[in-house]
């Protein structure tokens, strides 16, 4: 027991090595999404299009009139409501006519295009999201619990338990990285990016696809670490 109570409470060498890349590729991360976002915030489109604009006329042109673009309040609170069928853009990029605005809108039009054309990976992401919710709010406590009581079954079962995160993250990579392409696709093909453009509109996006990645190495290093945890555990019963 006590061995089990310095493995959950204290910190060592091990600890850091699982925990400590994830967290710094996710520093690194965020501090590239908001350099990108900010340089490309400040340059304008040649056609001088908005991000409601730009996405209006992406799904205008895929068959999707009656699909609303709203404003929502915050920063980059960007996304697409796969139940409301809905698009929704903050204020910065719903009114903005810069090329970070236009990118960010238009990513958010092209998973409305996965939605449409029934995307497999958006569908599964879709299904997982009430379990991965539950999953985020109950595995480390059931984690915990399990590894106090030296109820390693417990235990056991939050690390399943929390792999459905690790899943949902790995799911996540193609689901943004396609809409990434679509977007940037369709941006030139209708014309709102030149293609002397397109460069600028793929260094915003692929910033922001970074976050993900680094998500997605945050949650398998964790799940790792779980795991050592319980293999220590098992040795020293």
């Amino acid at each position: 027991m006590t061995a089990m109570f310095g493995y959950v409470y204290g910190i060592s060498p091990t600890y850091w090595l699982f925990i400590l890349p994830g967290f710094l590729l996710g520093l690194y991360a965020q501090f590239r999404l908001s350099a990108t976002y900010n340089k490309y915030m400040r340059i304008g489109l040649a056609s001088g299009m908005s991000g409601a604009e730009a996405a209006r006329t992406i799904l205008d042109r895929a068959g999707l009139e009656e699909m609303p673009v709203e404003v929502v309040p915050g920063h980059l609170t960007d996304h697409y409501d796969p139940l409301k069928k809905a698009l929704f853009l903050s204020e910065e990029n719903y009114h903005g006519r810069s090329i970070a605005a236009v990118g960010v809108a238009a990513h958010e039009a092209g998973h409305a295009l996965q939605h449409k054309a029934a995307y497999a990976p958006l569908h599964i992401r879709m299904a997982m999201v009430p379990v991965t919710n539950f999953a985020t709010q109950a595995s480390a406590f059931i984690f915990l619990l399990g590894m106090f009581m030296g109820l390693l079954k417990i235990a056991l079962a939050a690390v399943v338990i929390y792999g459905v995160i690790t899943v949902f993250q790995l799911i996540t990579l193609p689901v943004e990285y396609d809409a990434s392409r679509r977007a940037k696709e369709q941006l030139v093909s209708l014309g709102i990016v030149q293609r002397t453009e397109s460069g600028a509109v793929s260094s915003v996006l692929n910033a922001a696809a970074l976050t993900y990645v680094a998500a997605m190495v945050s949650s398998l290093l964790t799940l790792l670490y779980w795991m050592s945890l319980l293999r220590g555990n098992d040795r020293n019963r």
